[in-house]
């Protein structure tokens, strides 16, 4: 599948306008934010429906609290803040006040990755997917683009019990189309191949789509599986990749532990195992610099991605 990388959009304003599409169907959402509502874009709800929109301030896990006091009372609250702060400062809150009593809270963490770029190491979520997928009752989502965002705000609204959903900071390429179909249940095969299976998620999974182009041309057949949804996995799906394959990568923009890698080394273990590559960050936290100049350094770039792919095989032949 080819990817046109020049093509990118907005996941964030993706999620806003979805959040006025479910706002429209359901009187009962409403949105908080802790003063982002700019940069989560929560703000086109809050012009869409002013009344059902709660800006919380600097406040996040009273904005937590609150959500889980709305959600017992009937109304299906979507709260919003930077991924670091919304799952981390906030942790306690969603452990025993959500996620005990299983509320029906939406929980939407932006800027999500190094991918946050300039604002550095205490802005950029790396363990925010290893926290939520902890969680009993907690289903987490990393959609791959805008359109895939859209369709995970609309499922989360329609789903009982709480969710966690990660969105990056920049524009990403799109990867679907207005057809597209989220399953909560089912990860999706977007290459099929034989010599290696690829499992990615979120803005990850454009360039690891453009390194299984490369390392066609080298003769390399590679089954690329898109699992946005982290919890609850699809082990089906990746077992049954791997078996054909014998081999397996995974790439996130997050801590290679705790997360998708963790996750599929889990699978792996406990139904076939095979020798597994995570490539993300190794336990690091990130630093200041641009977004592109980021993913460089750690090795998430399509043609980073290629490379490690292409060595890790020779090896494991």
């Amino acid at each position: 599948m080819i990817v046109d990388v020049n093509n990118k959009k907005s996941v964030r304003s993706a999620f806003g306008n979805a959040l006025c599409k479910v706002g429209e169907k359901n009187q009962d959402v409403v949105v908080l934010d802790a003063d982002l509502s700019c940069s989560t874009q929560t703000q086109i709800f809050a012009k869409k429906f002013p009344e059902r929109f709660f800006d919380c301030g600097i406040a996040e896990q009273d904005m937590m609290a609150t959500a889980a006091g709305l959600a017992s009372q009937g109304k299906i609250p979507f709260v919003s803040s930077f991924a670091v702060f919304v799952t981390g400062r906030t942790y306690d809150q969603i452990r025993n006040s959500i996620c005990y009593p299983s509320f029906n809270v939406k929980i939407v963490g932006t800027h999500g990755g190094v991918t946050v770029g300039e604002d550095g190491a205490s802005h950029q979520a790396l363990e925010d997917v290893s926290l939520m997928r902890g969680l009993p009752n907690m289903t987490v989502i990393v959609p791959a683009d805008a359109k895939e965002c859209e369709k995970a705000v609309e499922f989360a609204a329609e789903h009982k019990g709480p969710v966690y959903i990660r969105i990056p900071r920049g524009n990403v390429a799109e990867v679907f189309g207005d057809d597209y179909l989220f399953n909560i249940n089912k990860a999706v095969i977007m290459e099929e191949g034989s010599d290696v299976s690829v499992i990615a998620n979120g803005e990850t999974l454009a360039p690891v789509l453009q390194a299984a182009e490369m390392l066609k041309k080298d003769g390399i057949s590679v089954e690329v599986i898109h699992l946005p949804v982290v919890k609850p996995f699809d082990v089906n799906t990746v077992i049954e990749s791997i078996k054909k394959t014998k081999h397996a990568v995974t790439v996130e923009n997050h801590s290679i532990i705790g997360g998708l890698g963790s996750a599929v080394c889990e699978a792996v273990c406990e139904n076939f195992p095979a020798e597994v590559l995570r490539i993300g960050i190794n336990d690091t936290f990130g630093q200041s610099g641009d977004s592109d100049s980021l993913l460089e350094y750690y090795g998430l770039t399509a043609g980073a991605v290629y490379e490690k792919i292409k060595s890790k095989l020779k090896d494991w032949k």
